[in-house]
């Protein structure tokens, strides 16, 4: 099987062929997403939620995502891998210098970041560090107490305006992927239209470049509530391959998500 690079899923893009991702955790799941075809696997904070069982992702460490990078990279042959940083490990650039050195050096081939403007020169210096970086605008879990929950967000003119604004920054600041949560449909096909990198949404409608699940989500399996932007493939296929490859095959013929599953 051919690796997948950044430069593939560029390719992806600009032919209209639609981009794959799960999260993973550890090298059993990990190997069995990489075998079935899942384009990229990301190492997410979710873990402080799906596997620790807590209310939001902030309580997650680096060392945890190290450790999880590193378990979930012993499984990957094929998949492009991201890590995500943890709260609080990128909050200056020096920081996030030291941080995405540990995450690159267990295994993850780009790290991902939340946040807008703030970030840019913290971007700027971790390309010219040899790190690329993922972004991730819109419900920012990280934020989660900030937004006064997990809300939507971009749904009034000027916020969206504001969330377009700065993914076009983001990826002049040299950002290779942009991750979009939970944002009105619209809004997201505007900005992966805009944009000349590859843009994965969460919750975003079906016109994005690519769609991303929580593992734990796609099989009805997670600790806390099921979210309206995901699916329960486990319990339509009664197994878990045929889950993931019902996943693969909805999401590569834009038949995930549907409006049910969208925001507006």
């Amino acid at each position: 099987m051919k690796k997948v690079t950044i430069s593939t899923l560029l390719n992806m893009k600009q032919s209209q062929q639609k981009i794959t991702a799960l999260t993973a955790y550890d090298a059993s799941f990990a190997k069995l997403f990489d075998q079935q075809g899942v384009d990229v696997l990301l190492v997410g904070d979710s873990l402080g939620m799906v596997l620790k069982g807590e209310d939001d992702t902030l309580g997650v460490t680096v060392d945890e995502l190290a450790y999880h990078t590193r378990s979930t990279k012993a499984g990957v042959e094929r998949a492009f891998l991201i890590a995500d940083m943890p709260f609080m490990s990128y909050a200056s650039p020096e920081q996030a210098y030291q941080n995405a050195a540990l995450l690159m050096q267990a295994g993850a081939n780009m790290v991902k970041v939340e946040g807008g403007s703030w970030l840019l020169e913290t971007i700027e210096g971790l390309n010219q560090r040899s790190v690329p970086v993922c972004g991730h605008l819109g419900l920012t879990p990280q934020s989660v107490h900030v937004f006064g929950g997990f809300k939507v967000q971009g749904r009034e003119q000027a916020q969206a305006q504001a969330l377009l604004k700065q993914a076009q920054e983001l990826e002049q600041a040299g950002i290779q992927l942009l991750v979009l949560e939970c944002v009105p449909s619209d809004l997201a096909e505007q900005i992966s239209s805009e944009l000349n990198i590859p843009v994965i949404g969460i919750g975003a409608g079906v016109n994005t470049d690519g769609q991303i699940l929580v593992m734990h989500d796609m099989f009805g399996i997670s600790a806390n509530y099921m979210p309206k932007f995901s699916k329960n493939y486990l319990v339509e296929t009664g197994d878990i391959r045929k889950a993931v490859n019902a996943y693969i095959q909805d999401v590569q013929q834009g038949d995930f998500p549907t409006e049910q599953h969208s925001f507006n």
